[in-house]
C-alpha cells in the first residue's frame, strides 16, 4: 500500500508538471501524514520499518529506471516502477536490524507487532543476521531469507580445469568427455500440469473452488522449480569441488527463448546453473569465466583449428579435413576450455589454435609429396637444429642432408 501510494504521488507530480518528489518529502506524505487520516490509520499498527523499506524499494526502482534511461546501467532497459497487487505471485516484507527482530531460544522467529513465528530451519546461521525478508510465493509457502556475513571457504587447490558446453540433448558436456543428461523437469510433469490447468479453466471466477485450483497449479509449478534448483545446486557444487577453473559459454538465453526451442530452453535453466557456478567459484576460491557467445566452439576443430562453414543442430558428430572425428558437444567443451585458458592468460602467449608442426611419417599433410625445389636452391636451405633460434643473426651451418621436409597443420 505504501509503495503504491508513493508511486501514485510521484506520477501525479509528474503529470502536473511539478518537481520530482524527494525521498524525504515522500516519506512525510505517505507515512507520517497518512497515519493521521481515517483511511490510513491502520498503518500505525504495522512496524514503521516495514513502511520505510517499502519506500526504499520504490526509490531503488526509480534510480534503476533513471540510470538505465541515461545509458549508465548495463544490461537490458529497465521499465519504470509499476503498481503492486495483492494478486502478485510473490509478496515480501523486510525487517532490518532497526526493527529489533530476533530468534528465540526455542528457534522461533520473533517479528515486531507479529509475534513468534515457528520456523523449519534448513541450516544454522553462520553469524548474526542484519535483516530478514519474509516471502510468500505463488504456492502459498512462506520463507524467511536472512542477510548474514560469511567468510570465504577456499577448497584445496587442484590442477583440474574444465570447459562446459550446455545443451538440450545433454544438459552439460565437459571437456573430459563426461555427459550429464537433461532432466527435463517441466516436460516430465506436463500431463499433470495440463490436467490441473484444465480443471482450473472450468472453475467459476471468484469462487472458492477456483482459488483452490489456482493453488494446485501453483504447487505443481513449484515442485518443478524446486527439482530444477536442487539439480543445479548439486551439479554446480560437484563441478566447483573437482575443478580449479571452470569455463562456460555465455549463451544468449533471451535470444534462444524467441525460437521454437523456447520451452526447452526455459526448462533447462542454464542461467540459474551458471549463476550458481559463478557465486560458488567466488566462495570456494575457484576461477570462473564466460566465453563469448559468438565464439565458434562447435565449428572449430579442437585438434587442428580448422573452422567449418556451417554446422546445423542435426549434425552431432563430424570429421575435420585431417581425419579427426569429433563429437560435436565434446569438441565444443574442449574449445571452450582452450578459449578460457587463453583469455585467462590475457594475451601472454595463449592461443586457442595450435601452431604449425612438422608432420610425422604417415600422417596427413597439405601435400601428397614433398614440394619440388629448383636445383639452384638444393643444398642452400639449412635445416633447423634442436633449440636453434630462427631469428638468430649467425646462420647455421649447412646440413649434411639438404633434402627438404614437408610441413603441415596436423591433428594432435
Amino acid at each position: 500500500m505504501v509503495f503504491d501510494d508513493g508511486l501514485r504521488a510521484r506520477q501525479a507530480a509528474r503529470e502536473a508538471g511539478l518537481p520530482y518528489v524527494s525521498d524525504g518529502e515522500l516519506s512525510k506524505r505517505v507515512i507520517t501524514e497518512a497515519k493521521k487520516t481515517p483511511e490510513r490509520a491502520w498503518l500505525g499498527e504495522v512496524s514503521a520499518v516495514l513502511l520505510q523499506q517499502a519506500l526504499a524499494d520504490l526509490n531503488t526502482a526509480y534510480r534503476n529506471f533513471f540510470t538505465s534511461a541515461a545509458g549508465k546501467r548495463k544490461g537490458p532497459k529497465v521499465a519504470p516502477p509499476r503498481f503492486r497487487s495483492r494478486k502478485d505471485n510473490r509478496q515480501a516484507i523486510r525487517f532490518t536490524r532497526n526493527a529489533r527482530f530476533s530468534i528465540t531460544a526455542g528457534g522461533r522467529l520473533r517479528l515486531p507487532k507479529i509475534g513468534d513465528v515457528p520456523v523449519r530451519w534448513s541450516r544454522t546461521l553462520p553469524s548474526e543476521p542484519s535483516s530478514v525478508t519474509v516471502i510468500k510465493d505463488a504456492a502459498g509457502r512462506y520463507f524467511a531469507s536472512f542477510v548474514v556475513e560469511t567468510a570465504d571457504e577456499p577448497l584445496p587447490e587442484t590442477v583440474a580445469e574444465v570447459g562446459i558446453d550446455l545443451g538440450l540433448t545433454h544438459f552439460a558436456v565437459t571437456s573430459d568427455g563426461s555427459k550429464v543428461d537433461n532432466p527435463r523437469f517441466l516436460r516430465r510433469t506436463e500431463r499433470r500440469l495440463r490436467k490441473a490447468q484444465q480443471a482450473l479453466s472450468r472453475k467459476v471466477k471468484g469462487s472458492d473452488n477456483r482459488k483452490k485450483a489456482i493453488a494446485k497449479v501453483a504447487r505443481a509449478h513449484a515442485r518443478v522449480a524446486d527439482a530444477r534448483r536442487d539439480f543445479a545446486h548439486k551439479l554446480s557444487a560437484s563441478i566447483i569441488r573437482d575443478n580449479q577453473a571452470v569455463y562456460v559459454e555465455n549463451l544468449s538465453v533471451r535470444g534462444l527463448a524467441r525460437t521454437r526451442l523456447a520451452k526447452s530452453v526455459h526448462d533447462a535453466g542454464w542461467s540459474q546453473f551458471t549463476a550458481m557456478l559463478e557465486y560458488k567459484a567466488a566462495r570456494y576460491g575457484r576461477t570462473f569465466a564466460k566465453i563469448d557467445c559468438w565464439f565458434p566452439s562447435s565449428k572449430l576443430c579442437s585438434a587442428c583449428g580448422t573452422l567449418q562453414d556451417k554446422m546445423p543442430l542435426s549434425v552431432r558428430s563430424w570429421t575435420c579435413p585431417y581425419g579427426m572425428v569429433h563429437d560435436r558437444d565434446v569438441n565444443a567443451a574442449i574449445n571452450i576450455l582452450a578459449a578460457g585458458r587463453a583469455d585467462r592468460r590475457n594475451a601472454c602467449g595463449g592461443t586457442v589454435r595450435p601452431p604449425l608442426a612438422v608432420a610425422r611419417p604417415g600422417e596427413a599433410g597439405t601435400h601428397s609429396k614433398p614440394p619440388a625445389f629448383s636445383a639452384a636452391w638444393q643444398g642452400r636451405i639449412p635445416a633447423l637444429q634442436g633449440g636453434e633460434d630462427v631469428k638468430a643473426s649467425t646462420p647455421a651451418a649447412p646440413a649434411t642432408s639438404p633434402a627438404p621436409t614437408s610441413t603441415a597443420r596436423v591433428c594432435r
